[in-house]
């Protein structure tokens, strides 16, 4: 497991999400819907470490400031190929979100023993809200037939939080 740092979204926007995780559902596609534990909803994962110390969390504070952020969950796109795809919408990547992604980014370099994984850099990270994991190919015809599948949600990004997968705990950046 690894520790990540994630954005979070209002209620509006979080809900919108949940909603597409339930209409895939509803399709007979597994979906985050199915992860009923409290720590699981929508969120844009911003830094990704095997390990984070705890003072990472006081580091973060001023970047509250920052928020909110309004962003605009776009294309539907997909992680992997082979005999499963991970769903996911792009978070569309405006100046103020790759802002927000190089502060977190510099913040939490020195809590990372490991550094971050690359995937996470600034310049490699694709800003996206996962879906479903897991998805075999023959089910995308399905996921691609929902109604509101590819309309843009414009949302607002409200909260901050660091996710230490070791404990399965979540951390409220407050």
């Amino acid at each position: 497991m690894v520790h990540s740092v994630e954005l979070l979204f209002d209620a509006d926007t979080d809900a919108a999400v949940r909603q597409i995780w339930a209409d895939l559902a509803a399709a007979g596609i597994r979906s985050l819907a199915g992860h009923t534990s409290p720590s699981n909803r929508p969120h844009v994962t911003v830094s990704v470490a095997e390990d984070m110390d705890g003072t990472v969390d006081v580091s973060l504070r001023p970047l509250l400031g920052l928020l909110p952020l309004d962003c605009v969950i776009g294309a539907p796109m997909m992680f992997g190929g082979g005999r499963s795809v991970t769903l996911v919408r792009l978070v569309v990547p405006s100046p103020e979100l790759l802002s927000m992604h190089a502060e977190v980014h510099r913040v939490c370099l020195p809590h990372m023993p490991k550094g971050p994984l690359p995937h996470a850099d600034p310049g490699r990270w694709t800003p996206h809200v996962t879906l479903a994991r897991r998805v075999a190919p023959g089910q995308l015809p399905a996921a691609v037939a929902l109604p509101k599948w590819g309309r843009d949600i414009g949302g607002r990004i409200t909260g901050l939080r660091h996710w230490d997968g070791h404990a399965r705990r979540e951390y409220p950046i407050t």
